[in-house]
This record gives C-alpha cells, structure tokens and sequence, in this order.
C-alpha cells in the first residue's frame, strides 16, 4: 500500500469483490516468514463476514498452492455482543473498569415491569401482559438506538425537542412522555443493578480501544475491512485506526467516481450547517447507497478526497465498466438528468440480466434451474441473495429434485422449525384450552412418540380413532368432554396417557383471567414437552435454539418475578420465538450460498442471482419508530427510517459487481400482484428499452413449461351412471333421503350402497352449522320431554339453561345463539299449553318409525306425535331456521314429513314399549326462526303446514298429501330398489341437493357438455 501520508483509508471497488480483493492485498503486505498473517488483527463487521474473509483466505491459499496459512486474527465491531469478542482477542481492551452489560432478556422484563409502574402512577389502566411486553420490546429497541448514536435521555429535554412538542399529535406526545419517564427509571435501575446497556458498554469499549490505541499505538498492524457503521463511537475508533502507524480503513464500494455536485446532492449526512444545527435535513438522500458512507466519512472527519482506490482484484472480479454503471444506476435525482447524455458504455450492464417470471413459484424454479445450469462448470460459485425467505425456501425446495442440497444461511425463525412448532402448539393449548383442532394437531407432532416405530404407529393409530371420532362434533371445552369422546372412539386407555400428559397445561387451578409466574408456565410448557417427545424436543439446532431460549427466559422471568396470564403466553412465545434465528449446520454443496441481505455483505461468487426484487422485499418498507416521532428524531440529529433503504441499495450495489449477474422478480405472489423494486425500475430506465430487451434472460422462463414430463391425457369423465347389483340395491330408506334418490340418485348410491360419508371439518362450528344447532336443540326439547312425565308443570326455558349450562356450549355460541333459543322455546312452550288446552296431547317424541313397501324397509325418526282431539295424529319436526316450503314438497324436494305420516299409517312407531299406528291429519314444522310480530319487536317462533292451506297460492291440498309421497316412494322403489335404473348424477336439474359428492362424480368434467335443462346447475347446499 506504500507510505501513506494522513489517515490510511481505501475503497475497494464493487467490481473488485470485496473479501477476494482484501485478501490479494493484504497477503503480500502482511505476511511475515513463520508467522504467515497471525500478527494482523482485523476487525471485521460481523461473524459473517469472519467467515466470508476466512473463506477468501482459504481460497487464496488453495490458488498459490500452498499447504496452510496462519489466518489473522478477527475481532467483530458491529455486534451488540463486542465484549465477548474483544476482550478475548485483543487484551488491551481488558474491560475490568466498565460495568458489565445487562442481558437482553434481563432487560427486556425489567422495562415491562417499569411500564406497568409507570401506567399505574398515572392512572392509566393496566395493559394486557403481551402488549405490555410488546411495548417494552419496542422501547428496547427505541434506546438502543439513541444510545447507538450516543444520546442521552437528557437530550430529549434539549431546545430543539421540546420546541417540537407543540407542533406533535397528542398521541406522539403521549409516547414522549412514556419513554423519557420509563427511560429515567431505567437508568436508576442500571445503578441499583450495576449494570449497563449492551450499547452503552459497545461504545464505552470503543473510545477504550481508540484511546489506548491514540496513547500506545500496537506495533502489529490494525485493519478494520467492511466496517461501515456510522455509529459515532465507531466512527471516532475508526478514525483512531485509520490515523495508526500499522493501521487502515478498507471500504466496501464508496464511489469514488462519482462527481461533486451528486455526492453534495446526498445531503448533510451529519454535517450541520451552523453549530447546534440538525445533521440530517428533510430532503437527505436517506436512500441512497452511499449516504450511510457519507455519513461515516464525516463522523471519522475525513473528506471523500482522502479515500484511495484499492488496487488489487479478487478471483471473481468484473469489468470496471461494472463499478462505473453501478455509479450511475444509482445517481441521486437531479445527478440521474446525465442519464440522457450518458455514453453507451457508461449505460450498458454487460453481465446483468433481467428475469421477470409470473408467479414467486415460478421464480423459485427458474432461479433452481440458473443454478443447476451453473453447477456444470467446474468450479464456478453461485450465490443466490434475497431478502424473501419464503421464496429461499422455495429455492431450496426445487434444488433438492436434483439432489442439490443448498442451505439457506439467513435461517428460518425458531417458530417455524420442528421443536419450535410443536412448543408453539403447547402454548397455544395453554392460552386457548384443549381446542380439538390443536390438542390433535400437538399430539400428532412428528417429535411425539417418535423414539420407536411401534410406538409412534400405536400412538397415531389411537389419535387417528379420537380424530374421527370428533370430526363434525361440537364437543364442549374442557379435557372431561374430550375424555368422553375418546372413549366413545374406543380408545380411553389411550386417552388416559394422553390426559395426564397435558392436563397441566390445559386444566389450570387458578381463574384463566390471574396472573402467575411465567417461570412456572415454561416449566409447564418444558414439561409437558419432554412427556410426549422426550429429550428429542431439544435435540438437533432447533431443539438446541429453543433449550436455550426458554432456559434464559426462565431464568430472567424468576429474576424479574415476570407474571402473565395464561391467554398470553402463546403470544409471548410465539414472538421470543420470531425473533430466533435457527441457522443450518454446515453440509450443503459447497459451491452454492442462499444468503439473506446481511449475510450476503461482502460475498463474492462468479454467478451472482439478486431474487425478490419487488417494493416490499427489496427493499423492505421501512418501519417507524414507534415511540419518537420522525421529527423528533431528526431533532435528536437520528437518521430516520428510510436509512435502512439505503443500506438495501447498497447490499445490491455490492453484490452487482459481481462478473455475472441475474435480477429476478415475479409479477405475482401469495398476497396478489407486486409491484417492481425502486432498484429494477431504475436499472430498466438506465438501459432504456432497447439495451433493456438485450438483457432480458429470456432462456430460462422459457425452459420452465418442459421443465416436467407433460401429465398423460386423461379423457373427461362422462356423466356417471352406476348399475349395482341388485343384492346392492336392496337398502332401506330413509325418510330424508327419498327426495335424495328422486333427485340425484348419485348422491343416494355414494351414501347409501357406498356408504360414503363427508369428513367433516375436526372440531365443529357451532356457529356456521345449522346441524349442530339443531341437534341440541333437539336434546333440550327430548330432555324436556321425558322430565315432564314425572314432573309435568316443568317450565321450559329455565330447564333449557340448566341444559345448555350442562353441556358447557361455547361462550360465543351462548352470546349469539342462546338469547334466540330461549325465546323461541318460550313460544314452543306457550304453543304446547295452548293447544293442551285445546285437546291436543304431546304422545311421543324423538320415535323411531317404521314400514316395508314392497319388501323394502323405510324408517325414520318423528321430532314429535301430538294426538289431536278426533284421534289423529300430528307429525311435528324442528327446524333452527327456514322449513321447506309448500312448493318445495310439491316437487319432491322435501318428502320426509309425508313418509312420517305413512309410516304412521302403514307402520308404526316405538318410543321405548309403547307403540303408535294410526292416521296422520297433520303436519307441522316447528321452527326457531325469526317470527313476525305485529308490534315490530323481534320475536322468534313459529309453525309452517307443507300444505296448500289459508292464503297459499302453492303446494299440496291436504287430501293429496299422503298420497302425493306413496306415488314418490313406489316411483323409487320401483326404478332404484326393485328395477335396474341406473343412479345417474343429478337426474333432477333443480334438486338443490348437498355438493358433498360433486367431486367424486366428477361434476366439473361434464357438467358442461349437458345442455339446458339437463343438469346444467350445480346444487346448492341444503
């Protein structure tokens, strides 16, 4: 590098390669005969970039063949954990004389607990323990941001904030006025503790450094290589190194091309106009890759002239048109107007292509296929950086069908992993009670009962019954509930391990509403973990990721004395987890990198591909601070959130040197159409439209249709007509699905012969299905029923809330559905008392019935039999909502009232020993629906006659009723039962029958072929 005169700061170009290029330079320099470079220190910006250098080093060594290489050693400035790091390595730095620094988790429950103190003094009510935790996050982050940039609480006093204060919401006001209040009490709590903030003792450690340094310069050279955060303790330590004897600064793609006028249009960055001044005005360039640059270079108090290039390149270096078109790509707003006289070879991006596939799917796969293409040639490196994870995933996904095992290194949250899964799935049965949807979904688990094949097949073997057995039930909260069903499925002795394993978790002793110590509610959720999974739920990293986690939690929860409700924890858990990292272990191909935007910083592969390039992905939409206004952080002399744009422009600009380079975006994703990044549409105007379409990578997207064997032609099935035999045929009937077989015999056949049945959803929804409403509502009116025998003055609507109390409905379902219940069964009741006193008698209830016709047996079940005076009978069936209508039994689309009444004829019905033949005159449905009411209140209760009676323009007339269903029924028996008839699909066009086997007949398939009038329709539900 030579003698340099002032402070030893370079820039290495983005074409160079950043960690290549460093270690070309630094190898030759520093190497001494026997000591190799382990006399150089290196202070590098993070663990990955350690890694990233130490890989360049390797690589270097591998090229001039040599045998092994004494590496330098690294030292990381740019996390929150430097202790660690620095006083390990560079015993200068011993920090006997700084307070050791608070633990996050430690701290994160100590400002909860401040805000609560807080809100209590002021009188504000308490918040919720996830939202009070979620809020102590923030504020976390808030000071930890002031404190990065060196501010002091005592500067949220200063002229320039409190001058703003009037012009602020009221709700910015508020959140001031919390964070300098919980603030002050933070910093009495450091004192009692004798601690301090983890950012506080970075910066304590750094004017350490640069001090001792500025005293008693190392004799070993110093280099600090990729450091470009402007902390401004940071910077002064930068400074401090760049002004050493054996020291220097080395850059990552500070543009040194480009002209005054455009590096003036960036803005302040830093530098007030006047002294107290604001350092970061209005319209500053935050966005821009190189303002953070700008920043650090005016807080080092270095000019961009000071800066030299570096020289020397990497292996995987580019053209230095690269560098120069980058420059321009990037050019603030009013320097982008040179676009228009820009030369061709200023414009031109020769090596970047542009790939726009139609869906983020499609995306995966092509960028899957660039690198499988690339993998061909020996030794080529590929990396693939996007700030997608799900897209990563994807990536990875479609690498694996060529047996390409690709890492994605950014991780994925510990809440997504197996163990992270499955402890999410605890906590949520914690918060939310034994739900039949996630108490199976936990014991099903693939980490449950998985230390042996046989005992993992047992145990699924018996959920599987329990599943099925609670599929389309309504099954009360609680374990006792559950436990019923179990054993109603054939499994209780299952189902008594499976009870005792969770029941602490699910059955709490104390009210769900108090509070207890978080501590004991992770002993809980760890216990009740390693009793399904033993210590496989810590096993592998995830498992390892989550042992420590909940470890450190517990211990700072006991510390903190931290307490939360129940209903909370899932939500605090899932949001420890989000913020865990869950890292692959090293084993992927060695020639292939799928890096998130920080760990791809100063990566160099020969095949660079830039994926995800859409607004919201690359670059990410800044969040602002919850707390301080962007007005007050500007007065505090804080870059605002926009700066983190500008640090995702830089990640492109950087890994745009590469030699080659793919951008890719879809047009399409999970959420719906995407709009192009900033960068995209700048790179597509700096081309123009046609050097754009010369860098279209149009070869690949257009590989992808034969990419996978086309499927073999599978023929439209034709309108299905089964022909069972005729010992097939021979079932009974039922009074429900007569009008099935009339009307889509289909149905009939896929239910009846078949025996087929819907699997209904696993736990039912009492509010969405009409069925279930009725089938209690049915349980309460039997109920009734069978204690009036002995107690006949019982009043109904009292005895309907002790039932419905009983079977522990859902609290919502007992909001919305129980006011309306009650007041209809308070009519029924009123009906019931006026037509006894009227002669009409209640003689039976939920009766079985039945008949043969022909031979064939036809049964059903009567809601209710009233003997009317003359000795008849009245047939009376419940409805929760609309009956049929008259019209409706007219064409055979209702035919279960009129089977009652001929089994009440031709047959009889039982209800335990006594039995009831005779004539039916009459049919009533009985419904909960809204009534209407001659004062215009709501009422609920009501009768409708299937018949043609009063003012009813359609329908049957009475006489013909009973005659009208045997006509039906010997029609079916006939053609269905005794004939040959095939069971065709949906031989009634107008039957508005269940779409329950629309898939199994293939309806979608032929359905159009028909013309109208023949089935055109697709049924709705009934």
């Amino acid at each position: 590098m030579g003698e340099p005169r002032g402070p030893s700061v370079y820039s290495i170009a983005a074409h160079r390669g950043f960690a290549d290029a460093l270690v070309a330079g630094l190898v030759p320099r520093y190497r001494e005969d026997g000591f190799g470079l382990a006399r150089l220190t290196l202070l590098v910006p993070s663990s990955r970039a350690a890694r990233t250098i130490s890989e360049a080093f390797i690589r270097h060594a591998g090229i001039a063949g040599e045998a092994g290489l004494l590496m330098p050693r690294m030292v990381t400035v740019g996390d929150l954990d430097l202790d660690e790091a620095l006083g390990t390595l560079l015993d200068p730095l011993g920090a006997d004389s700084i307070p050791p620094a608070i633990e996050p988790g430690r701290r994160w429950l100590e400002l909860a607990a401040l805000i609560e103190a807080e809100r209590g003094e002021t009188g504000e009510p308490p918040l919720p323990g996830a939202a009070r935790l979620r809020l102590a996050r923030d504020l976390a982050r808030t000071m930890d941001r002031l404190l990065v940039e060196a501010k002091q609480p005592e500067d949220l006093l200063g002229e320039s904030v409190l001058g703003l204060l009037g012009d602020l919401a009221e709700h910015w006001q508020a959140s001031l006025r919390l964070f300098a209040r919980v603030q002050a009490r933070w910093r009495a709590r450091l004192e009692e503790l004798g601690a301090v903030d983890a950012a506080t003792r970075r910066n304590l450690l750094f004017e350490r450094a640069a001090k001792a340094w500025r005293e008693a310069p190392p004799e070993t050279p110093v280099i600090a290589a990729g450091v470009t955060s402007a902390a401004p303790a940071l910077a002064r330590m930068l400074r401090t190194v760049a002004d050493l004897p054996n020291g220097a600064v080395i850059l990552p793609d500070l543009d040194l091309a480009m002209d005054e006028a455009a590096w003036e249009e960036l803005g302040r960055a830093g530098a007030a106009p006047e002294p107290g001044g604001e350092v970061f005005a209005r319209g500053d360039a935050l966005t821009h890759p190189q303002y953070h640059l700008k920043l650090l270079l005016e807080r080092m108090g270095l000019a961009r002239e000071e800066v030299r290039p570096w020289h020397r390149r990497g292996m995987a270096a580019a053209e230095p048109e690269r560098s120069r078109a980058i420059s321009s790509l990037f050019l603030p707003p009013e320097a982008s107007r040179a676009w228009i006289d820009l030369e061709p070879e200023h414009r031109r991006l020769s090596g970047v292509g542009l790939m726009t596939l139609a869906t983020s799917e499609e995306e995966a796969q092509a960028i899957a296929l660039l690198v499988r293409e690339a993998l061909e040639e020996p030794e080529k490196r590929i990396a693939v950086v996007t700030a997608d994870r799900a897209l990563a995933r994807r990536i990875v996904q479609h690498l694996a069908r060529w047996n390409i095992a690709a890492d994605d290194s950014a991780g994925r949250p510990l809440s997504l992993t197996p163990a992270g899964r499955l402890f999410g799935l605890l906590a949520s049965l914690a918060s939310e009670g034994p739900d039949p949807l996630a108490l199976v979904s936990a014991l099903s688990h693939p980490l449950v009962r998985a230390g042996s094949p046989e005992q993992r097949k047992a145990w699924l073997a018996a959920l599987r019954r329990l599943d099925h057995r609670l599929r389309g039930e309504f099954v009360a909260p609680g374990l006792g509930a559950l436990g019923d069903m179990a054993r109603r499925a054939g499994v209780a002795e299952w189902w008594e391990e499976a009870a005792m394993l969770v029941a602490g978790l699910v059955e709490p002793a104390d009210s769900e509403d108090e509070a207890r110590p978080l501590a004991d509610l992770l002993d809980l959720l760890a216990g009740c973990a390693e009793g399904l999974c033993d210590t496989r739920i810590w096993a592998n990293e995830d498992g390892r990721a989550l042992a420590v986690m909940v470890e450190e939690l517990r211990l700072d929860a006991r510390a903190c004395s931290t307490h939360l409700r129940r209903g909370d924890l899932a939500q605090v858990v899932r949001e420890c987890m989000d913020e865990i990292a869950v890292r692959p272990p090293y084993g992927g191909h060695p020639r292939i990198a799928i890096y998130g935007l920080l760990e791809a910083r100063m990566a160099r592969a020969d095949l660079v591909i830039c994926a995800g390039l859409n607004e919201g992905s690359w670059p990410q939409p800044p969040a602002p601070d919850p707390l301080l206004a962007p007005g007050v952080l500007r007065a505090l002399g804080v870059p605002g959130a926009e700066f983190r744009i500008g640090l995702a422009a830089h990640d492109l600009a950087g890994a745009m040197g590469a030699p080659q380079v793919v951008l890719s975006r879809a047009q399409r994703d999970a959420e719906g159409p995407t709009r192009p990044s900033r960068f995209w549409l700048r790179a597509e105007a700096l081309l123009g439209d046609r050097l754009a379409r010369r860098h279209r990578e149009t070869r690949i997207p257009a590989l992808l249709p034969q990419l996978d064997r086309a499927p073999e032609p599978v023929a439209p099935a034709s309108r299905p007509e089964p022909r069972p035999s005729k010992t097939q045929r021979n079932v009974a009937i039922g009074v429900t699905a007569l009008d099935r077989l009339l009307g889509d015999p289909y149905q009939f056949y896929a239910r009846e012969i078949l025996h087929l049945r819907r699997l209904d959803p696993l736990g039912a929804d009492p509010f969405g299905d009409p069925a279930l409403r009725g089938t209690l509502v049915h349980e309460i009116l039997e109920a009734w029923h069978d204690a009036r025998v002995v107690r006949p003055g019982l009043p109904l609507v009292p005895f309907a809330e002790e039932q419905l109390a009983a079977a522990a409905v859902h609290p919502l379902f007992r909001g919305l559905w129980q006011p309306r219940i009650l007041a209809a069964l308070a009519w029924f009741e009123q009906r019931i008392t006026a037509n006894a006193a009227d002669g009409r008698e209640v003689v039976a209830w939920e009766a079985k019935g039945s008949m043969r016709v022909d031979g064939v047996e036809v049964r059903g079940r009567a809601d209710r039999i009233d003997r009317l005076p003359d000795g008849t009978y009245a047939i009376v069936d419940y409805k929760t909502g609309a009956p049929p209508s008259a019209a409706q039994v007219e064409a055979g689309f209702a035919l279960q009232m009129g089977l009652l009444g001929l089994i009440a004829r031709d047959g009889a019905f039982t209800m335990g020993e006594a039995r009831l033949t005779g004539e039916a005159s009459r049919f009533e449905y009985w419904s909960l629906g809204r009534a209407k009411s001659e004062d215009g209140k709501p009422a609920f209760g009501y009768v409708e006659q299937p018949v043609r009676t009063g003012g009813k323009r359609s329908g049957l007339p009475p006489e013909d009723f009973l005659p009208h269903h045997e006509a039906k029924l010997a029609e079916a028996i006939d053609k269905y039962i005794r004939g040959e008839e095939p069971f065709r699909a949906r031989e009634n066009p107008d039957y508005p029958g269940y779409s329950d086997y629309d898939q199994l007949m293939r309806l979608e398939e032929w359905i159009v072929t028909l013309g109208p009038g023949s089935g055109g329709e697709t049924g709705a539900g009934a």
